[in-house]
């Protein structure tokens, strides 16, 4: 699968005004620009103070022209970047002259597929660095340099490698039907088979950790009005996000404010006071509460500590199902309580105004989620990536369980590879390529 080498252009940078901005052009013939663009000749690779020419000579802008010859360049083919001033217009009459020059406009994520399609980069590096652009958090960004690096991909091929290895032997045996189990029993087939198994539950339970940096976790507060939760929202927050007052049904709608822990972005949702209730604006608010129960990866329900667990709060409970429930005694201030968590960690005492408890509530909620820090090894994952190593690691496990009927292991092995094969672009249908690169900025 070969990148066309149609020529292609498109603004670099962010949109909007800046002291620099860039222009990039990237495909076939790219050296047939440089004159009419440029008036110079450009040595390869050198950065050269240059006037940029429309189609009468006149100096569009300034600035500095780079030409990579192929396939030393970020695509594998000839790039010419145009580095000048920031301003919407200025770039927008450079990026014209080069379509008038016969490049047509880049799209989405353009660049980035021509570089995986000419084998400079996989496409987990690939998808890395869009990751890298939308990092919400250092760490983040971090994490997605790793697998820019290649950190993430390499693990990958460790583990594919060693597939394949086995599979070589399992296959050379069909060969031999007489001599075959003995001659895996000697190999140590199964044992190699476990070791694999083995690492890749290692590579997934970091991929789950990449995963949770990219997206984050999405907690939604619940509970009885006046229990706190705009109040806890705000703590978290560390400003007044969400309207407090001593009014029962304040908060009518959801009100979503992005936070980071240790690095890993919540994205909390304030919801509307669970009650019964003849106004309609609070019927509508809270039935957008719980939908936003239903998609959410944990759900805080807030308790008055005052009161305790009573019939309405049990309910909520009951209707609870499905997602980690952890329950929050708030107003320890006022009942005379002091911070702790509960033995098995789904109950906690705090106050929200005074911020006793909050510590221990940030560390629940990052324990729920499964969070644990692994310092310089986090990389980036995505969600194809999670669903890919669950099923390659279905399909070892489908391995394991065919003993000694060897063509079933042999095929349940290709499978596995297969899967492994998707998540770094080896073998990825022109669908998914398509969605995942039309996800990318243009000019990039």
């Amino acid at each position: 699968m070969a990148a066309s080498s149609e020529p292609i252009a498109a603004i670099a940078t962010a949109s909007g005004r800046g002291g620099i901005g860039v222009v990039r052009l990237s495909g076939g013939a790219i050296e047939h620009f440089i004159q009419p663009l440029t008036g110079k000749v450009l040595a390869p690779r050198h950065a050269t103070y240059c006037h940029f020419l429309d189609a009468a000579g006149d100096r569009l802008d300034e600035g500095i022209a780079l030409y990579f010859p192929a396939p030393n360049s970020f695509t594998g083919e000839q790039v010419l970047e145009l580095q000048g001033h920031g301003g919407p217009q200025v770039l927008q009459g450079v990026l014209e002259r080069c379509l008038e020059l016969g490049a047509r406009l880049a799209e989405p994520g353009e660049f980035s597929r021509r570089a995986f399609l000419n084998g400079k980069i996989d496409l987990v590096q690939a998808e890395a660095i869009a990751d890298l652009i939308d990092a919400s958090s250092r760490e983040a960004a971090r994490s997605a340099l790793r697998s820019l690096d290649g950190e993430f991909s390499r693990l990958i091929n460790t583990v594919k490698d060693a597939l394949i290895q086995l599979r070589m032997l399992v296959e050379a045996t069909l060969d031999f039907p007489e001599e075959e189990i003995d001659f895996l029993q000697q190999a140590d087939a199964w044992g190699k088979l476990a070791a694999i198994k083995a690492r890749l539950e290692l590579v997934l339970a970091q991929a789950r950790q990449g995963s949770l940096l990219r997206d984050g976790l999405n907690v939604v507060l619940i509970g009885q009005p006046n229990v706190g939760k705009s109040s806890l929202l705000n703590r978290l927050a560390g400003y007044d996000a969400a309207i407090v007052t001593e009014i029962a049904g304040t908060t009518r709608d959801t009100v979503r404010e992005a936070i980071q822990l240790r690095g890993v972005p919540l994205h909390i949702i304030d919801t509307a006071g669970l009650r019964d209730t003849d106004d309609l604006v609070e019927k509508l608010g809270i039935e957008r509460t719980w939908a936003a129960a239903d998609k959410a990866d944990i759900a805080v329900l807030l308790i008055d500590a005052q009161h305790g667990v009573g019939p309405r709060e049990a309910a909520m409970l009951s209707r609870l199902r499905g997602i980690p429930v952890l329950t929050v005694h708030n107003k320890i201030d006022l009942a005379n309580g002091s911070p702790r968590v509960s033995a098995d960690g789904m109950e906690l005492w705090l106050s929200a105004r005074s911020g006793l408890g909050i510590d221990l509530l940030e560390k629940q909620l990052l324990q729920l989620a499964g969070w644990q820090a692994t310092g310089e090894h986090t990389f980036i994952a995505r969600g194809r990536h999670i669903a890919a190593l669950k099923r390659a690691g279905g399909h070892l496990e489908a391995a394991e369980a065919c003993g000694t009927q060897l063509e079933f292991l042999a095929e349940e092995l290709r499978l596995a590879q297969d899967a492994l094969s998707e998540i770094t672009g080896e073998f990825t249908s022109d669908d998914l390529l398509g969605v995942i690169f039309s996800q990318f900025c243009i000019g990039k």
